[in-house]
């Protein structure tokens, strides 16, 4: 399976640009496909029209609150020939269609794992829907005038899906559901802000701390000293870091205060504390210096990984990742990582 690699450095603007350019082709083949793959999706008919009060809603507040990726954005849209509303549809793929809006099979587990004498590691399975992992890139991101460079999974144009930078801060994700979805900086272009403005666990949770969040998700944060989780759930944060330093992480909510409040359905719930065991298991089974391919060799095994089972509408595994910050690597394996050859990015 081919992982475009974009490299750029500039303003904003030209990041964007260079990302749109090196892409172009691929982009605008992708919205022409079913509306962004979101038509065969949901469950009642889709138009570009009837979603643009949608973008242009979540295209406000996300300018006002983080500006230089909104110039990002301009420059996708400059650099692969479409228009900007296009663009931010590329962006806005999940939070358009609502935490109800298909339904699932898994939503991506992980773990971090740092210490004094563990080798610092965050690790994740990344599980969609819609055969994404067609559109797998690896963005390396260096913007002008500031002090680190970022590199960052993406999938069909997003300026950040998950990823690490220069000052070894490694981010992931779980999708969490608390219904309570509204405009606001979605989780994906949040993790982006974090990663270019953050050179800690500290200092990222300091920012997204002033952030309100489009809708609810679970981070994962690794750096050489810390490994937490932080869990939005409304427009409320905790952070949660356990004494093991090992941070564990599927779908659904783990600190008392949000428990109440989690909207999973049962069978989705079963799902995701069987892969929590699963991974936490895996995790104590592995040395504090364990590999990157030891790491992948947990991320493979079922329940965790979900093989592709022929379902457009339900998640499967699309990606692995397994990030070293002490390294400065993201290494991947893009589809089944049962059967993709891992690629490794220097951070």
């Amino acid at each position: 399976m081919s992982v475009a690699y974009v490299k750029a450095a500039g303003t904003p603007f030209e990041l964007g640009r260079t990302h749109g350019a090196a892409l172009a082709g691929p982009l605008r083949g992708f919205l022409r496909d079913g509306l962004a793959r979101l038509e065969p999706l949901a469950d009642r008919p889709l138009t570009f029209a009837g979603l643009l009060p949608s973008i242009t809603t979540y295209r406000a507040k996300i300018t006002a609150a983080v500006p230089d990726l909104a110039e990002e954005v301009a420059g996708l849209a400059a650099g692969a020939g479409i228009s900007e509303d296009e663009a931010w549809l590329l962006q806005l793929r999940r939070e358009v269609m609502g935490y109800t809006g298909v339904p699932s099979a898994g939503d991506c587990t992980a773990y971090a794992r740092t210490g004094p004498v563990a080798r610092p590691v965050l690790a994740q399975t990344v599980d969609l829907s819609a055969d994404i992992d067609s559109h797998i890139a690896v963005l390396s991101l260096a913007r002008a005038g500031g002090p680190r460079r970022v590199t960052v999974l993406s999938f069909a144009g997003l300026l950040g899906y998950l990823g690490m930078n220069s000052d070894g801060l490694a981010i992931g994700l779980n999708l969490v559901t608390d219904g309570l979805w509204r405009p606001g900086v979605t989780p994906y272009l949040a993790i982006r802000h974090l990663l270019d403005r953050a050179g800690s666990v500290d200092e990222a949770l300091e920012i997204l701390a002033g952030l309100t969040l489009s809708s609810s998700r679970n981070l994962v944060l690794c750096d050489r000293r810390r490994a937490v989780y932080a869990e939005v759930c409304g427009t409320g944060l905790r952070v949660t870091e356990p004494a093991s330093r090992e941070a564990v992480h599927t779908n659904h909510y783990l600190h008392e205060d949000f428990t109440p409040l989690d909207r999973q359905s049962a069978p989705d719930r079963v799902d995701s504390d069987d892969r929590l065991e699963a991974v936490t298991k895996g995790l104590a089974g592995l040395g504090p210096q364990a590999t990157a391919e030891e790491h992948f060799a947990v991320l493979c095994r079922p329940p965790v990984c979900i093989a592709d089972h022929g379902i457009y509408r339900l998640e499967r595994t699309v990606a692995s990742v397994v990030m070293l910050p002490g390294a400065g690597e993201l290494q991947l394996r893009a589809g089944d990582p049962n059967h993709g050859a891992t690629e490794v990015f220097a951070v």
